[in-house]
């Protein structure tokens, strides 16, 4: 039963929106020019190294993203208005980003349960709203300019183990999005939570997909429990340590930090509990990592 909220750095922004402040990548060192920064971004390292980024609701601005971009090599972008936001502000700004040399791991917000329940109470099943959503982020994706074979990841924010229309909606999503140029995804819990026993939704989801004979679907793991995650620190892990096999990205680090998973790094989040971009106090965001600079493809 699903159950486990995550989080994608829910709370609102106090920055102003432009206070300065599968390709491998290099991160630039300190000092180091935007123009090679931005070169950079698009070097291959040694094989086998792991690259950090991070997500959040909010765009942090134009002159913040350039400069963060000397710690992180990709962002998550947002498709939709992420959750709990009647507004996107990532949108339009794909080119920017392109140019600055960031790598994306490409988002569309997905229903929570009692959404779904809604819609079918008023006439529209769990799949025909998954396939409804998934045509508006194909759309969106195609107004923002991301390429044919770019990986669409969709948030999946409950965990446990799928209900019924939970399940129905989100594979009707990735089934559409399968017959369009771009690519599955999703965003879902790795935190393993007891049910007959211990499951992660992702090892739910693959097993409906496979169970299905169904496409292939990439994913994003949030797993932010301490261990395996490291808490809020670019001193990453290798995604095999998240406890989940063949992920594209996982999200070791949330804000607000879970008090009742987060004890053991609790030390490596600030005092309110949120985690920080290095460099920049008010900028808090979910730390990422992923073996490619740019996971969804989408330069």
């Amino acid at each position: 039963m699903a159950g486990l909220l995550m989080g994608c750095s829910r709370q609102k922004a106090e920055e102003p929106a432009n206070e300065v402040g599968w390709d491998q990548v290099q991160r630039p060192a300190a000092g180091t020019s935007q123009s090679a920064a931005a070169s950079a971004a698009t070097a291959t390292t040694a094989a086998g190294a792991e690259l950090a980024g991070f997500d959040r609701n909010e765009y942090p601005g134009d002159s913040t993203m350039a400069a963060m971009h000397g710690e992180f090599a990709f962002t998550g972008y947002w498709l939709t208005n992420p959750p709990g936001e009647t507004s996107n502000s990532w949108a339009g700004k794909r080119e920017t980003l392109r140019a600055q040399g960031w790598g994306f791991l490409v988002l569309a917000n997905g229903r929570l349960d009692h959404e779904i329940l809604k819609a079918q109470k008023q006439g529209t099943s769990p799949a025909a709203l998954g396939r409804k959503d998934a045509a508006q982020a194909v759309a969106a994706a195609q107004r923002e300019g991301f390429p044919a074979g770019a990986i669409l990841f969709l948030d999946q924010e409950e965990g446990g183990r799928l209900l019924t229309e939970q399940a129905a909606y989100l594979l009707a999503w990735t089934e559409a999005v399968a017959a369009t140029p771009y690519k599955p995804g999703v965003y879902a819990s790795g935190q393993p939570v007891p049910d007959d026993e211990n499951i992660t939704t992702i090892d739910d989801i693959r097993a409906r997909v496979k169970a299905q004979h169904l496409h292939a679907v990439a994913m994003f793991s949030a797993q932010d429990q301490c261990p395996p995650a490291p808490g809020c620190t670019l001193q990453t892990k290798p995604l095999a340590a998240s406890g989940e096999t063949d992920l594209i990205a996982w999200q070791y680090a949330q804000s607000p930090r879970r008090p009742e998973i987060t004890q053991a790094c609790g030390q490596t989040y600030a005092a309110d509990g949120n985690c920080y971009a290095p460099g920049f106090g008010k900028v808090y965001l979910d730390m990422d990592v992923a073996a490619s600079g740019d996971p969804s493809r989408g330069r």
